[in-house]
């Protein structure tokens, strides 16, 4: 993967990545030999519900966006594995049986998938890698610079903890599933940071993302160091620190440590607002999401020159070097920022955020 530039602005941390699609490209496919119309059939793999972001938005949008894409002809098939790599792989066996298009996968474990990426091939199915890189032959990829989500993490997290921060001072990584290759990127990423200025007290790696296996992992950390020794807490997401910060106040610790996060959710925001978190990492859902139609329309439609340019990046899984790809940029959302972010990109609205308990923390963020 090639090396992206990162841009901070003060006063919060924003890292953007440079133009990877084709989003100022002026090529055109109007030359390209079409292998299929606009009945175009998607097939949309989706790996787990316990990120709400799934459901509430990357399906919705797909499927909006390939109606679009196709004068209203094409559909998605949509399916949710639940986190169960089995129940994923009979999923995709029935799209690959049914004859689908093309599919968008977000594996739910990347090695366990990759013989039916496989068949997907031999069945003369593409198969796009979306937000998780997959083994397997798979045709591109399209997500977000794992390695710098977590740099943005652990960058923000050193932030928070001020300029006193200390070699000695104690934080506690709670990382992502251990089936999910971008929780090691996430984590590699935050450790490039942390390593050396922070001693990282304890380490976790969280099965199948679920914030109750972050809660007991965070309340045997909180066991082991001290509930008043732990300076700060690295979380790979956002439903991770909800567990964390669970288990903080189970423990009956009144001022809480830095706490960082990923994805934007809707109680992550809020919790910003109020303190109980300190930062999320926001990527654009619509871009990503709009993007992968884009780019699963443009292949099965034999518009080479659209899908070149989006996808301008390389990336190799442990299978296949040289994967076409795209990385979209992210951006570190903290409480001076909501309003530049999600709220101006439509993801949620002011009164969505800004609830009753949420009044006078909105009213102090000047949020409106």
């Amino acid at each position: 993967m090639r090396r992206i530039a990162i841009a901070v602005a003060a006063p919060t941390l924003t890292f953007s990545l440079t133009a990877c699609g084709a989003l100022g490209d002026s090529g055109s496919s109007a030359d390209a030999s079409p292998t299929k119309g606009n009945d175009v059939k998607v097939g949309l793999l989706l790996p787990e519900t316990a990120n709400t972001r799934y459901d509430k938005f990357d399906a919705p949008i797909i499927r909006s966006k390939v109606a679009e894409l196709t004068k209203k002809q094409g559909v998605v098939d949509y399916a949710n594995a639940g986190a169960s790599a089995s129940k994923q792989a009979d999923q995709m066996q029935r799209m690959i049986d049914e004859k689908v298009d093309v599919i968008l996968l977000d594996a739910v474990d990347s090695h366990a998938i990759a013989a039916q990426v496989k068949k997907a091939k031999d069945a003369g199915i593409p198969v796009i890698a979306y937000d998780r890189l997959a083994e397997g032959p798979i045709d591109a990829y399209i997500s977000f610079d794992n390695e710098l989500v977590g740099e943005v993490q652990g960058r923000s997290l050193l932030e928070a903890l001020g300029s006193g921060v200390d070699s000695s001072d104690k934080i506690v990584m709670m990382n992502g599933s251990p089936t999910d290759p971008n929780a090691k990127q996430f984590k590699q990423g935050a450790l490039n940071q942390l390593n050396g200025k922070v001693t990282i007290a304890k380490s976790y790696d969280t099965k199948d993302w679920k914030p109750e296996n972050a809660q007991a992992n965070m309340a045997q950390a909180i066991s082991e160091i001290g509930k008043n020794n732990i300076a700060g807490v690295y979380s790979a997401n956002d439903g991770l620190a909800g567990g964390i910060i669970k288990a903080l106040k189970a423990a009956g610790v009144s001022k809480l440590p830095p706490v960082t996060g990923q994805d934007a959710e809707l109680d992550a925001v809020q919790r910003i607002l109020t303190g109980e978190q300190y930062m999320s990492v926001y990527k654009s859902y619509p871009t990503e999401a709009e993007n992968a139609a884009e780019m699963a329309i443009a292949k099965v439609q034999g518009k080479d020159i659209q899908f070149d340019a989006l996808t301008r990046d390389k990336v190799a899984n442990a299978t296949q070097k040289g994967i076409p790809a795209q990385l979209v940029p992210v951006v570190a959302l903290t409480k001076g920022n909501i309003q530049d972010t999600v709220v101006a990109d439509g993801i949620y609205k002011v009164s969505e955020i800004c609830t009753a308990p949420y009044k006078s923390a909105c009213a102090a963020a000047k949020l409106k």
